[in-house]
């Protein structure tokens, strides 16, 4: 059984933690926190052994294979990058890192490291549903496009009503709604259809000047792509691909627990099933199976590296179309 170390001690990080615990495959045993006591709290809830609020004791004496990042998006780039430098695997919630220039970096790094893997936790690139919609794109024969929509209204919001500036509204920690909830929007396009020619944001900025909700535009040469996401307001629409006559109707473009092909005379077959309860559970399984076994995962691992990379690169050039930028960005210059 593997080893878990986490960093964060947040919701997420919990229902990793339960997810990797009904796989099977993963035990936690190390927890690192700025406060010792949160830490000795949450490890005590989760049957761990060893407690830091030391990051550099946390990697150098903590006993275990891997280690899940849920910290602040500005933090996990320094934090990938002290776990590969210490021997551990790393699995990072999205985004990965702040910009393409950081991402270069972890490879670089990984490269030296070969027996190092670093995943990014895109949980709904491993369910499913997600395999369904992507081989029945295959089997439709003119694409037309597509609308992503996910957008919930979080309670941070709240606060930057009332003058404060949370982590996750702030240019700072590297927060906002695309890099936030966009992601999973940005998965979905990058994984469906491959990379755009060209791309475009039009962000509605938060008192903090940070995206609290945005529309962008991604270019294919012969349709187009629009995402739409926030964190400021709740959508209830529905997302679609559309073909030439039949379509791919999905009840939220993150979640996936619907989806539903019209085919071209309007006929509806529920293409999904039902989603696991613990939406991160299929991740904990893949990631386990590959660091279990490296050797038999090699495509797997690879494909999941490069999608990751590439929608790094579109969430930099979306930020870069709509100046906005972070305190490690290089303005103005796109990745190719």
């Amino acid at each position: 059984m593997l080893k878990l170390g986490i960093i964060g001690t947040n919701w997420i990080t919990q229902q990793f933690i339960d997810a990797a615990n009904e796989s099977g495959e993963w035990q936690l045993t190390t927890v690192y926190s700025r406060r010792l006591d949160r830490a000795d709290e949450f490890a005590e809830h989760n049957g761990a052994t060893e407690t830091f609020d030391d990051l550099e004791q946390f990697f150098s004496q903590g006993r275990f294979d891997a280690v899940y990042i849920a910290s602040p998006n500005s933090l996990h780039f320094s934090q990938a990058k002290l776990a590969i430098e210490h021997g551990k695997h790393v699995i990072v919630e999205k985004p990965a890192v702040a910009n393409q220039a950081q991402f270069e970096q972890l490879d670089e790094l990984l490269a030296a490291h070969p027996d190092i893997l670093c995943f990014e936790a895109a949980r709904q690139v491993h369910e499913v549903n997600f395999k369904r919609i992507q081989a029945k794109l295959q089997q439709m024969d003119r694409m037309q496009g597509a609308t992503l929509t996910y957008m919930k209204y979080s309670s941070r919001y709240d606060a930057v009503l009332a003058g404060q500036e949370p982590n996750i509204f702030s240019l700072k920690f590297a927060g906002g709604a695309l890099q936030d909830l966009g992601v999973y929007v940005a998965y979905d396009a990058v994984a469906w259809f491959g990379m755009p020619d060209d791309v475009a944001y039009y962000p509605s900025l938060a008192p903090t000047k940070v995206d609290n909700k945005g529309i962008a535009i991604l270019q294919y040469p012969s349709f187009n792509v629009t995402l739409n996401m926030g964190k400021s307001s709740n959508s209830y629409l529905p997302s679609e691909i559309y073909g030439l006559k039949d379509t791919i109707v999905m009840d939220n473009a993150a979640e996936l627990a619907k989806v539903t092909y019209y085919d071209i005379d309007g006929h509806a077959q529920n293409i999904g099933v039902a989603p696991d309860k613990n939406p991160m559970l299929a991740e904990a399984r893949d990631f386990a199976a590959v660091i279990n076994d490296p050797a038999g995962h090699v495509a797997d691992y690879q494909a999941w590296r490069q999608l990751s990379r590439n929608v790094n690169k579109l969430l930099f050039n979306l930020r870069q179309s709509a100046h906005l930028y972070f305190s490690d960005d290089e303005r103005d210059t796109p990745a190719e």
